[in-house]
């Protein structure tokens, strides 16, 4: 399928496409604000609807959910053989999820928290406001 290109020749992506390429890798990086910076860390995530989730242990990326500033996901894959690659990004709202239900019915999804020293991790959710992705077809 041919997508319209932007001004630098790259595919611009429909949301769904962007939600299927999201969901094709297992690590993203949660952009938000703490402590007066800018933080950028990697997640294993999945995509689930609409929205992206994870799982943290207590600190930065809890501590900013539990805040409620805007946060940023993002996720891509390059390939250097034949110089492919996409980026998706997603901006919204970030949330922590705290209904058994919810949280057994992702725990069974099979996505665990890269630290498992974590006695208590917590599933995150994030809601987009944007979905937004790019793609280089390659040479």
């Amino acid at each position: 399928m041919t997508y319209p290109t932007d001004h630098a020749g790259l595919e611009v992506l429909p949301s769904g496409t962007c939600l299927e390429l999201l969901a094709s890798v297992p690590m993203g990086r949660i952009g938000f604000f703490a402590d007066g910076e800018l933080m950028i860390l990697p997640v294993n995530h999945l995509v689930d609807g609409q929205d992206v989730v994870f799982r943290t242990a207590a600190g930065s990326k809890l501590s900013a959910v539990e805040d409620g500033g805007p946060v940023v996901f993002e996720a891509d894959s390059y390939d250097d053989l034949d110089r492919s690659g996409w980026s998706v990004v997603v901006n919204g709202s970030a949330e922590v999820i705290d209904d058994d239900a919810e949280t057994d019915r992702l725990s069974s999804r099979g996505l665990h928290p890269w630290s498992t020293a974590a006695e208590h991790p917590f599933w995150i959710r994030i809601r987009p406001v944007s979905v937004s992705g790019r793609r280089t077809p390659g040479a």
